[in-house]
């Protein structure tokens, strides 16, 4: 019985395969035309997340330092973190806290009139934004009087029993401002909207 014969298979070596120039030149071109199209539609959602990621970390800094004046009997401060290697200068403008804020605990020490500090947080804000605390009326406050927390977890700065942190990014976007609110019912509030009152 005779087999039916199979044609060789013929491999031509001078077929390449891969792009061509043009064709590279080209793809790069429209990935390039696509992705200067979609950065500017991100920028909105970056910068909403940026300022929920201050607002939540300024929220738990103030549930951390009820807790630790309640468990320590007082003495808790919030004061913010002037211009450091990472961060500019802000000492011209008393009521931001771009570059961040601390959580201190002071005691009266072993010397009298020598009160011993302790460091319990430091939290540093994300680049291009801005942190500015304002009193119950919506004005900026100088922050040389820290956030004190008696005891009984009851917030104040200076006399004031309700005061905002504005938070919102250097390009002065109103639509991804928010604000979180301090009442004097020692109620923390946050607000998506940052032209809501805090009522």
């Amino acid at each position: 019985m005779l087999r039916p014969r199979h044609p060789k298979t013929v491999w031509n070596n001078d077929t390449q395969g891969g792009f061509t120039a043009v064709e590279l030149m080209v793809t790069v071109t429209i990935l390039a035309i696509l992705a200067a199209l979609a950065v500017p539609s991100f920028t909105p959602l970056i910068e909403r997340w940026r300022m929920r990621q201050i607002t939540e970390e300024l929220q738990s800094t103030l549930y951390l330092a009820r807790a630790e004046a309640i468990k320590r009997g007082g003495n808790i401060t919030i004061v913010r973190t002037l211009g450091d290697s990472g961060c500019s200068d802000i000492s011209a403008s008393p009521a931001l806290w771009d570059c961040g804020w601390q959580v201190l605990f002071t005691t009266p020490g072993t010397t009298p009139g020598t009160p011993t500090t302790t460091n319990l947080q430091r939290a540093s804000a994300p680049s291009r934004t801005h942190i500015q605390l304002r009193d119950g009326q919506g004005r900026g406050i100088d922050t040389s009087t820290p956030i004190s927390i008696d005891r009984w977890g009851q917030i104040t700065l200076g006399s004031n029993t309700s005061f905002d942190f504005l938070i919102y990014p250097s390009s002065s976007s109103s639509t991804n401002t928010t604000k979180l609110c301090v009442l004097a019912s020692g109620r923390i509030k946050r607000l998506d909207i940052g032209s809501d009152p805090c009522t």
